[in-house]
């Protein structure tokens, strides 16, 4: 293959891979002007994925029930598609549920970062490390101090806030790709 086919195919794709990248950084401004709506999908598809794993627990447990660990598989089987059945009864409540559980998880991600930061301060790169773990650390906080008051915004926002930048990203990808598709041509 030539390399002007090659470039033109490259002109093809990045020109697709443009569209999606706008596309995706107008579904994250929409995700942030619609924010609960945001986070109760994303709490919707959440306990559809818990009420899936749950059967797919105890189909499991099915299948293993004479090597003696089918009651752990039927208990997790039912602690699944039981916290699944609850966020989707309770969206509302299941949103709030689900913005406690970012917050702790953000807390314990930017413990640990601090942590490894410190465990290779000499090295290189280590102030990304530190940089990352205070800010992951703050975002914690700043979720934690706001539950349950104000969390109905929290998830559908930080969707939109990845959307926003996953498509910044794939455009700057796709521009890089293209500058060298004219390049090649």
């Amino acid at each position: 293959m030539n390399t002007t086919a090659v470039a033109s195919d490259l002109k093809h794709i990045t020109g697709w891979s443009i569209v999606v990248s706008v596309l995706l950084m107008l579904a994250g401004i929409l995700a942030i002007a619609l924010p609960v709506l945001v986070g109760i999908g994303v709490n919707i598809v959440v306990a559809w994925l818990l009420v899936f794993a749950g059967v797919m627990h105890l189909v499991w447990a099915w299948h293993i029930r004479s090597l003696g660990s089918v009651i752990w598989q039927i208990l997790l089987g039912l602690l699944y598609i039981g916290v699944g059945a609850y966020l989707l009864l309770r969206p509302l409540a299941g949103l709030a549920t689900l913005t406690l559980a970012l917050a702790i998880y953000l807390f314990a991600e930017g413990m640990l970062e601090l942590i490894l930061a410190f465990a290779r301060r000499p090295r290189h790169g280590w102030g990304w490390l530190l940089f990352d773990g205070v800010v992951t650390l703050a975002l914690a906080i700043l979720i934690w101090r706001a539950w349950p008051y104000r969390t109905l915004w929290v998830v559908g926002t930080l969707v939109g806030i990845s959307m926003i930048f996953s498509g910044v990203t794939r455009l700057m990808i796709s521009l890089t790709a293209r500058s060298v598709a004219n390049k090649l041509a």
